[in-house]
């Protein structure tokens, strides 16, 4: 089990500040990182890979600083957004190079383990200038397994793979994150967030914004009414009985939908009081659905905040 601390950071490049006074826990599991384009998720992530020191505040693993940190590097794989390849060797010799550079007993083995995670036998012996993008992104990742690290760092992994490459790799993902890895992935990809990490952090213009299980940060959202998607034996008579409520400041009846549109501004009263309604109306509900409460709408907000 590992976690990485990330304490009062910054990070400047002259006078542009990338991270301004970001603190944040990522621990065991699989955690998605979100934020707009430039929002300085790419910076976090190479300070938390020991790629880049921070200009003020602490990057740890388990208590040791993660910057010229030998010991921390044996624990971390990084699979950057940038190619960084070197186009005239193979992915054998590629992976096989990363294995040597950690020192390992025995390169040859961990170098085909990790080719054969990712499932890149079958090109280990073209030159990686042939590759496409997604064979790319995948020989970076067994470079990245080869030591079998810990912490797994991975910047917008998902990028240029096909439909079968990308389940393959969310699978993955979700078997590290089971077998008690700590698994930090970011991607401006909203579904593959929503699919694979309950928990997210959110950075918007080098801040930290969020933090935890989306649902229940669309539910602290209380400046924002909450939108249900409701079906039930009667839904004039429901309307009529909810629209009278301080919880509910908005009901529409959807003809295409058959079902009632309903905007609650007081999420737990409406939560008692639906039910309630329903019941002393004599009313069978069929559908309660949230209608805003996805990734990207919590993801929309926050940014628009």
């Amino acid at each position: 089990m590992a976690t990485i601390s990330i304490d009062g950071v910054s990070r400047w490049f002259g006078n542009v500040v990338a991270v301004n006074d970001i603190s944040v826990r990522i621990g065991p599991g699989v955690t998605g990182l979100l934020g707009p384009n430039g929002a300085g998720k790419s910076t976090l992530i190479h300070m938390m890979s020991g790629f880049l020191a921070p200009s003020a505040g602490t990057v740890t693993l388990d208590g040791q600083p993660i910057w010229r940190n030998q010991q921390t590097y044996r624990q971390i794989g990084l699979v950057p957004e940038r190619e960084s390849m070197y186009d005239f060797l193979t992915g054998w010799q590629f992976v096989l190079a990363n294995a040597e550079l950690h020192g390992l007993p025995d390169p040859g083995a961990a170098a085909a383990r990790a080719l054969a995670t990712v499932e890149m036998e079958y090109a280990q012996d073209r030159k990686t200038g042939t590759y496409s993008k997604g064979m790319k992104q995948r020989v970076k990742m067994a470079s990245a397994l080869v030591h079998d690290p810990a912490v797994l760092l991975l910047d917008e992994p998902f990028n240029g793979m096909d439909p079968r490459q990308r389940l393959h790799l969310m699978e993955l993902l979700r078997r590290f994150g089971a077998e008690g890895r700590t698994v930090l992935f970011s991607s401006h990809i909203l579904e593959e967030v929503e699919q694979l990490a309950r928990h997210i952090e959110v950075v918007v213009a080098g801040r930290h914004a969020a933090s935890g299980d989306f649902r229940r940060i669309r539910r602290l959202m209380t400046d924002r009414p909450h939108r249900y998607l409701v079906r039930s034996s009667d839904d004039r008579a429901l309307a009529a009985a909810l629209i009278a409520d301080a919880s509910t400041s908005g009901i529409e009846l959807d003809r295409q939908e058959n079902a009632l549109r309903i905007q609650a501004v007081d999420f737990h009263r409406f939560a008692r009081l639906l039910p309630r309604v329903a019941k002393e109306a004599g009313i069978r509900l069929y559908t309660v659905s949230p209608a805003d409460e996805s990734l990207e709408s919590v993801f929309s907000y926050l940014v628009a905040s």
